[in-house]
């Protein structure tokens, strides 16, 4: 067994909490890029100056429908999950 296999089973629970932390916030940011990509293609047909109202309230649907749906996966997968631990 080398060196850095004993290191690597020794590691301070507070660079797991802060890399556990960052992962948590480097998935949140993608999760926000995805959302401005898919409400943009679906909801500007061209850019402008301002957002007119039809515009602006297809922003707002699109994005509680993402987060709804983001919500219901996550939800779903959890579920899943206690699940399989249960079994």
């Amino acid at each position: 067994m080398s060196s850095f296999d004993s290191v690597k089973d020794e590691v301070d629970p507070e660079v797991a909490s802060f890399i556990q932390m960052e992962s948590q916030r480097a998935e949140l940011q993608a999760q926000v890029h995805k959302l401005a990509d898919v409400c943009w293609e679906q909801c500007i047909d061209r850019p402008r100056d301002k957002l007119d109202s039809r515009t602006e309230t297809c922003v707002s649907n699109c994005v509680e429908r993402f987060i709804d749906t983001s919500l219901t996966i996550a939800t779903r997968f959890q579920k899943l999950l206690q699940g399989a631990a249960n079994m």
